[in-house]
């Protein structure tokens, strides 16, 4: 019997239309698309409040979530969709090496399909966290350089159109093995995918050159080059090479034969030429050009004397490189004449300075200027590192850090805080919700409260991580005994390094459940938990009132597990008050039929899978 016997007719015609667009360039792996497709609504998620092992009083602002991340995935899009600034993962790294619960099943060496179950349990996991994002969202994954070309193939599967580069950063220093070719890999890199809107913050830009002040009113500006890296017989060049002068003091200047003028000349340009910029001679005007105040100047009266100046190197120079020498073409004076390139520069005062361009300081839209996408490490000197390099430790730092924090190594192949911190400091502002569903040891969530203690913000995290329980260690729960447990310690210590880092979180547990057992088994617990959530509401207890409550200046949310006349009375008091208020029921026909359309009132089961099966 086949697979596809049981299908419905819809669905093998949905197959064979997705089988004539197989791609013939890009990335391909063995995968089942009907069982893919199936997965995501294959049952519903339910998340709930585990109190005794949350942390701080609630309201919770934080969450970490507890199960796999598969499954937290599906809950987080029906209740945070297009809520989440930043995405930042280290996922496994299709190694081999059984360094993670899901190894048996998706990494296994021996596994003819190797890479392609890795890749396909990925992309299952990258396509729900791209419904995440922010319209100026962004998700940073670390990977190895050996796994790099596969990923980044996979992500423009997953993430089309949303790429926009990567960082490299050093992992460690002084490596001594060198494999077959003696050749040691001291790096990795983080790929960087987003939503249209996003831009990283930048670094802070030096305006150490802008000194220069004309006291004509535009302020301060640097002096800049004017030239452009093209030779005078490069065909680029145009109508590039020309001689300008100051209108000013009369004194000529050549062009640089190796680097062109940035900036095209009016009187030789095409008659009717449109440029994209301004004319040389409109800059002069506008005194936008910098010419020389304190140089030489000379003047040869022949043109033997110009010969004998060239020949033993006493013209003006750009470097090494001389500004008038033999065999130059002619000049252009205008379009329809030249003049022989010695004879123009005969009886003219020659300045022997620098032309450049004013760039001036208050003409900049942004105060910062780009990220550069090589993170420098902190061992380099100062002196070593550009402004706009971010800045990161070495695995090292990641393995002292959690010592410093359990007393021992208590997880393998942290990240260093600072290079995580780095990222999320330029993807995220105060008040953004930052995700990492390969949570491990927590260091994104340190990150996250690292930046809020330096700048007074108020970011959210969310930490996904599973228990990694197995046949041999049952009671094993990693989430609960490593990530939940870094942010506890970190609240509770009193070393001064971790002195001011401070963060409540709720930790939930997901489960799952068939969708036609959801009205017997779905808990009031695990419904409060999704509405608050996704009323962008920090997260409280569920008690066993007539119904549930939260309320903030903004809006009234009312969970009603049962309709009754207590309750229907507490309603027409909001109806009175004219309270924004959402009001949740199992059976909402109950409350319509006594207060009519006069508030918001929704089915429970409706809204959450609906908002499920999107």
């Amino acid at each position: 019997m086949s697979k596809y016997d049981d299908l419905p007719r819809e669905q093998l015609i949905e197959l064979l239309k997705k089988r004539d667009r197989t791609k013939k360039l890009g990335l391909v792996w063995e995968r089942d698309e009907i069982e893919a497709d199936n997965a995501v609504d294959a049952n519903f998620v339910a998340a709930t409040i585990i109190p005794d092992l949350s942390d701080k009083p609630a309201p919770w602002r934080n969450m970490v979530i507890e199960g796999d991340n598969y499954d937290a995935l599906r809950w987080l899009r029906m209740t945070m969709a297009g809520q989440i600034k930043c995405i930042y993962i280290d996922p496994p790294y299709n190694t081999g090496a059984k360094d993670w619960v899901y190894n048996d099943h998706y990494a296994n060496p021996e596994d003819a399909y190797f890479h392609s179950t890795w890749l396909e349990f990925l992309f299952r996991r990258l396509t729900l966290a791209r419904d995440l994002l922010t319209e100026d969202g962004v998700i940073l994954v670390s990977i190895s350089d050996e796994q790099r070309a596969k990923l980044e193939l996979l992500m423009d599967e997953a993430m089309p159109g949303m790429r926009v580069g990567s960082f490299a950063w050093r992992t460690r220093t002084g490596a001594g093995e060198g494999g077959k070719a003696y050749f040691s890999s001291n790096h990795e890199h983080v790929l960087v995918y987003s939503k249209s809107e996003f831009k990283f913050r930048g670094t802070e830009r030096s305006f150490a050159d802008y000194k220069h002040d004309d006291g004509d009113g535009r302020g301060l500006y640097a002096k800049d080059n004017l030239t452009v890296a093209v030779s005078y017989d490069d065909s680029r060049a145009g109508t590039g090479f020309y001689p300008i002068m100051n209108p000013t003091t009369g004194v000529w200047y050549p062009c640089n034969p190796d680097r062109v003028w940035a900036y095209v000349s009016k009187a030789l340009a095409k008659k009717g030429a449109r440029i994209k910029s301004k004319f040389m001679e409109q800059l002069i005007s506008e005194g936008r050009i910098a010419f020389p105040t304190d140089e030489a100047v000379r003047t040869f009266e022949t043109t033997e004397e110009l010969l004998e100046a060239i020949r033993s190197g006493d013209v003006p120079q750009s470097g090494r490189v001389p500004m008038l020498r033999e065999g130059l073409p002619a000049v252009p004076v205008s379009r329809e004449k030249t003049v022989d390139f010695l004879e123009f520069w005969v009886g003219k005062p020659i300045g022997y300075g620098t032309v450049r361009y004013k760039r001036f300081k208050n003409e900049f839209k942004k105060s910062a200027q780009p990220i550069s996408s090589w993170v420098t490490p902190k061992s380099e000197s100062a002196d070593e590192i550009l402004d706009d390099q971010p800045v990161s430790g070495t695995n090292d730092e990641g393995a002292k850090t959690i010592k410093a924090i359990f007393g021992s190594k208590a997880f393998n192949y942290a990240k260093p805080v600072s290079l995580v911190r780095e990222l999320v400091r330029q993807s995220t502002g105060p008040g953004d919700i930052v995700l990492d569903f390969f949570a491990g040891s927590a260091t994104t969530a340190q990150a996250v409260m690292e930046l809020n203690a330096e700048d007074g913000g108020d970011r959210r995290f969310i930490m996904v991580s599973s228990t990694e329980a197995t046949a041999d260690e049952p009671d094993k729960n990693l989430c609960r005994d490593l990530t939940a447990e870094r942010i506890r310690r970190l609240n509770a210590e009193d070393d001064k390094k971790f002195a001011d880092l401070s963060a409540d979180f709720a930790y939930l547990r997901c489960r799952e459940i068939e969708f036609e057992d959801l009205d017997q088994d779905l808990a009031p617990a695990e419904v409060w938990a999704a509405l608050e959530t996704l009323h962008r509401l920090p997260m409280t207890r569920y008690t066993q009132a007539p119904w549930q409550e939260h309320k903030t200046e903004q809006q009234t949310l009312i969970f009603a597990d049962r309709v009754s006349t207590e309750l229907l009375d507490h309603l027409r008091g909001l109806v009175d008050r004219r309270e924004n208020a959402f009001v949740y029921a199992w059976a909402p026909g109950q409350i319509t039929a006594a207060l009519g359309d006069a508030l918001d009132v929704r089915s429970v089961r409706t809204e959450l899978v609906g908002r499920f099966r999107q």
